[in-house]
């Protein structure tokens, strides 16, 4: 559903997680703005956004909300493979191939800003810094794929969720959308499973040992982080491969 008005903040984190990976130029900045005040959606919760399969001629910035990655077996069994945050866009080169290999939903109600193929590459072709800022995400997003790839191959239950936490944690963060040591987490247990690899009963016991353990906090869909230090060590985190941790850093 396009939206004809918006609070221009909404635009913030996308301009806080380019900037964070290349100084963006005022002109880069202006001409980003504009263009995606032109092509403001909206979508409910739990509706595809992309399906498996489509084609790609459009770039989709996220503005406030969560989204999911996630490929299907015969089965019907799921796979997130990745969440979407604001500030972060829905593959921002994948007009290159034919069709998408994945499939993206929404988790919450979100808003979003469409770029037409045309558009984009002209902004791109215009403003060196924007061209470089979209391909670094590009690379931070290969990056959390390889992080998420170990996580479900080589760290244990605890770890993977932990790991999980920690990351949407920082990636919130450096976008401005933390609140001291909490952050929303609207996702379900489902969700949660399905981004690890545990079955229901295996996560729920899961979350509940890093709750005895004093390391979360759950509750009415926000995550509190009493200690991110002592998370990230059972977790075995580290935040480097997103390219972000010094920059969100600094600007608190």
């Amino acid at each position: 559903m396009p939206l004809s008005t918006v609070d221009r903040s909404v635009l913030e984190p996308v301009i806080r997680r380019l900037s964070a990976l290349r100084p963006l130029s005022t002109e880069a900045r202006a001409s980003l703005e504009y263009a995606m005040l032109e092509g403001l959606q909206r979508v409910g919760s739990g509706e595809d956004l992309i399906s498996e399969g489509d084609p790609v001629d459009s770039v989709r910035v996220v503005l406030s909300g969560w989204l999911c990655r996630y490929k299907t077996l015969e089965d019907g069994r799921r796979q997130i493979v990745n969440f979407i945050f604001p500030g972060e866009s829905c593959d921002a080169h994948a007009f290159l191939l034919p069709v998408m290999d994945h499939s993206i939903a929404t988790v919450t109600p979100v808003i979003y800003s469409e770029i037409k193929r045309a558009r984009f590459e002209s902004l791109l072709a215009g403003e060196r810094s924007l061209a470089e800022a979209f391909w670094c995400e590009t690379l931070v997003n290969i990056a959390i794929q390889r992080e998420w790839a170990i996580n479900l191959g080589r760290r244990v239950a605890v770890e993977r969720v932990a790991h999980l936490f920690c990351e949407t944690f920082e990636r919130l963060r450096a976008v401005g959308m933390v609140d001291g040591n909490s952050c929303v987490m609207p996702v379900t247990q489902m969700d949660l499973a399905d981004a690890t690899g545990l079955s229901i009963v295996h996560l729920n016991r899961t979350l509940q040992e890093l709750r005895a353990a004093g390391l979360i906090i759950l509750r009415e869909r926000m995550l509190t982080i009493p200690d991110l230090d002592a998370l990230k060590n059972a977790a075995l985190y580290s935040p480097s491969y997103l390219q972000l941790y010094r920059r969100a850093e600094a600007t608190r």
